[in-house]
């Protein structure tokens, strides 16, 4: 049928435009982000890129929901704004006929969103979490830079190198100063290499001198080596990082219907029933008097937007506190939603208004 090809292929292009702006957008301000975290220490600065793709994964569904929505906007009530659907209209097409174009558009979407909120999510938000454990655990020779002076992850030392071999482990001219335990320490060696002794890694120097002194005290014990040996990684090979529950995957999460698996279980699932209802509400909440412009529908359906995904978010705190059962949050906001959206839909397509509801009343009551 001429009527749903055009839907459907004007529906496509504002949706691949609405989404080609979105991603630019959210990479944008994901580059700024992550380009901060990584100059405080949270990732590696040649991880920016990868660690950027993988957050731009985590908000596809979200993105995703929002294209769809501003698509269906932008296209319908460009057709009210240039009498099309006017002309539709008159030659017999009703605004529930609009319903099946936009789901035969809209459902390969749908199943997407539900894929990535579902199984691309939870890897993607892991894979950040790896890479953010593996460069926050590096041990202490691993953070240093070659010319830099650079802290411990304690706190408690202070290394400087002038020469590393990072293939081989090992570095020369190494300066070391070190605050625990009441004293000051500064050992510095002309090379040094690291052994794992037993299961802690050691920073073992050689030929140099270690110079100590108690705080607050003038007293200093200068002393000479051929070889010392310095901790600088405990063993972790026992620690297990704590799971997130953004990063468990949704059947780990249904064999363990705890109150906060729950809460993301819903918060997964409700993407897929939001892009759906948002479209449903799209079309109703698109209708426009073409003299009237369409910049009120646009901040009344953005807003809409806004509220129901804020719903959404709340939802999740909400299941995982027990403030409200996980079925009837669903029911109440995504069948909700359906209802209203379709009970719109039915008293635009038959014109109902409020005086007519009170005229139909009233000759029931007066029928003999």
């Amino acid at each position: 049928m001429l009527f749903h090809s055009s839907i459907r292929k004007e529906l496509a292009r504002s949706f691949v435009a609405t989404m080609i702006v979105l991603v630019t957008v959210v990479m944008t301000m994901t580059l700024i982000r992550t380009l901060g975290m990584a100059s405080r220490g949270s990732f590696n600065p040649s991880d920016v890129m990868l660690v950027m793709g993988y957050t731009v994964l985590t908000f596809l569904p979200n993105i995703m929901t929002m294209g769809l929505f501003i698509a269906t906007i932008a296209t319908l009530s460009r057709l009210y704004r240039d009498s099309e659907m006017v002309i539709w209209f008159s030659s017999g097409v009703e605004l529930s006929s609009l319903l099946r174009p936009l789901l035969r558009f809209a459902w390969p979407i749908l199943v997407v969103i539900a894929a990535m909120a579902i199984f691309a999510l939870p890897w993607a938000n892991q894979q950040i979490e790896d890479m953010k454990s593996q460069y926050e655990n590096r041990g202490d020779l691993e953070r240093v830079q070659p010319g830099q002076f650079q802290e411990s992850a304690s706190g408690s030392r202070v290394f400087f190198v002038e020469k590393s071999q990072l293939n081989q482990q090992s570095a020369t001219n190494i300066f070391v100063a070190t605050t625990e335990q009441g004293k000051e320490t500064v050992t510095s060696a002309r090379k040094g290499h690291t052994e794992i002794i037993g299961n802690d890694r050691f920073l073992v120097l050689e030929n140099g001198q270690r110079l100590e002194n108690t705080l607050g005290k003038s007293d200093v014990k200068i002393s000479e080596f051929a070889k010392y040996a310095i901790r600088v990684a405990e063993n972790q090979l026992g620690a297990k990082a704590e799971h997130q529950l953004n990063t468990q995957s949704f059947l780990d999460l249904a064999l363990n219907p705890t109150l906060a698996n729950l809460g993301e279980i819903s918060w997964r699932i409700g993407f897929s029933f939001a892009a759906l209802n948002l479209m449903i509400l799209a079309l109703t909440a698109s209708r426009v008097n073409p003299r009237v412009g369409r910049s009120g529908n646009f901040i009344f359906s953005l807003l809409l937007f806004q509220v129901y995904l804020n719903l959404l978010n709340l939802g999740q705190s909400w299941i995982a506190s027990g403030q409200i059962n996980f079925l009837s949050f669903n029911l109440l906001l995504h069948g909700g939603a359906m209802a209203v959206g379709l009970l719109w839909l039915a008293k635009q397509n038959n014109n109902w208004h409020l005086r007519m509801l009170l005229t139909y009343t009233r000759s029931k009551r007066h029928k003999p």
